[in-house]
């Protein structure tokens, strides 16, 4: 079965859209950029023209005179052969790896003034956020550009059998404070278990979909790790490749403690902010992790109380992280064992829906004693999120709770092991719903 992603819907709209500017999608590698814009430019338009500069780096050279669009379509005729046609209005052109060939990112600006040809451009992260080779002019005015990610949690569902009526289904249980039918409870924090190891890395849901052997899946995603370091060595600076790979690798350890708050003095004995924070940028920037503030005040606006050099970090993609721990660890999790990483995967799990519903992510952690695993926006007013991955007290949240001179806070959100309910100001709500809690 093919998966179906979200990314369609926007480029429907984009290609609907009048007087569009090219489209770049960046995202981190194997999300599935290339396949879902090759999918949608054959079903929308008669002719496509791909261009992939880092299998080809020979295209490169079309970019090298005038950037004149009749001049880059003459050289792309030379270069591709006569099947490739260049019609007006009914043909796309797909500049694959755009970071490997800065020239075609500045021709945008040509394309979109010219406007007979819509164009659409993928780019790894590392590329887009200025690592490796750079284009002399950016087409800013010129570009429009979308970020891409792996399969969200809804998505996997998608992948699994699950249709948007049961979704929906679902969606009016978390809103009318209404238990979810326990046949379907069941089923879902089954799916939401196989999610925690799958993830959403495009190749590794489709052979968890097609084989359901884990051992497979397992050897794709340790494989898409090695690719990770891979692009440690080709584009971070000599003097950075060991500090990043010494970071990346530290990041099971640093949410495997009591206390997650992302530590230097973790990577490396006596290390500093000073010698690792580029290193931990740059990871972030290739799209491998998410950043967790904490907050002086657990209020609105998160922003404007979240303290910058204080923060946790999760892995972008849950099944990478699990992927990352000692072997025997998904079959742990999918019998509901979690043993010494107690919540630090069901952290990670809810990181990851949040992040790619498009949240940021912030918690709060006192000196006192005060830890909320993560502070949301919901509803218009701020709300504590506590991750349980068995049943656990709130302690500290209700002690914020009962200080509402100090705290403006609206309510709890528990998210674990349980179905829908609410107590006063807490909710509680199964992990697996997680990803509907979509109203700010």
């Amino acid at each position: 079965m093919m998966l179906k992603r979200k990314i369609e819907k926007v480029l429907k709209e984009w290609k609907n859209t009048p007087n569009k500017s090219p489209l770049i999608i960046k995202g981190q590698r194997q999300c599935g950029k290339t396949f879902s814009v090759l999918k949608f430019a054959k079903e929308s338009y008669k002719h496509v023209v791909y261009l992939n500069f880092l299998e080809n780096p020979n295209y490169s050279a079309i970019f090298n005179g005038s950037l004149e669009v009749d001049e880059l379509i003459m050289m792309m005729s030379t270069l591709l052969g006569n099947e490739t046609i260049f019609e007006p209005y009914e043909t796309i052109l797909i500049f694959d790896e755009i970071q490997d060939c800065p020239e075609a990112r500045t021709s945008l600006k040509f394309f979109n003034n010219d406007g007979r040809f819509d164009v659409i451009c993928t780019g790894s992260l590392l590329g887009v956020h200025g690592y490796g080779k750079q284009p002399k002019s950016v087409p800013v005015g010129s570009e429009m550009i979308i970020e891409m990610r792996p399969l969200d949690f809804e998505e996997f569902l998608w992948a699994n059998g699950i249709s948007e009526k049961i979704i929906d289904k679902l969606n009016k249980c978390l809103q009318t404070v209404t238990p979810v039918p326990e046949a379907l409870h069941h089923k879902m924090y089954e799916l939401m278990l196989q999610y925690t190891v799958v993830g959403g890395m495009p190749a590794v849901v489709q052979k968890f979909v097609d084989t359901k052997q884990m051992n497979l899946v397992l050897e794709l995603q340790r494989n898409i790790i090695h690719s990770y370091e891979d692009d440690m060595v080709k584009y971070a600076n000599d003097m950075d490749k060991p500090l990043i790979r010494e970071c990346f690798q530290s990041i099971p350890m640093q949410l495997s403690k009591e206390n997650k708050k992302f530590q230097y003095s973790m990577v490396k004995k006596n290390a500093t902010a000073g010698k690792f924070a580029g290193s931990l940028q740059w990871i972030e920037d290739a799209g491998m992790i998410s950043r967790c503030y904490n907050l002086e005040l657990p209020e609105l606006p998160l922003d404007g109380n979240a303290i910058q050099n204080v923060f946790k970090v999760y892995m972008s993609d849950t099944g990478l992280f699990v992927s990352m721990l000692e072997n025997g660890t998904q079959y742990d999790v999918l019998q509901g064992n979690l043993y010494g990483y107690k919540g630090a995967i069901f952290e990670n799990l809810i990181a990851d829906i949040f992040v790619k519903m498009g949240r940021k992510l912030y918690y709060y952690h006192k000196n006192s004693g005060l830890e909320i695993d993560f502070v949301m926006r919901y509803k218009g007013a701020c709300y504590l999120v506590e991750i349980k991955a068995t049943t656990g007290n709130t302690k500290s949240a209700k002690t914020i709770l009962s200080h509402p001179e100090k705290y403006h806070v609206a309510g709890v959100i528990k998210l674990g092991n349980y179905n829908i309910g609410k107590v006063d100001k807490i909710f509680t709500i199964p992990l697996y719903l997680g990803f509907l809690l979509t109203d700010y």
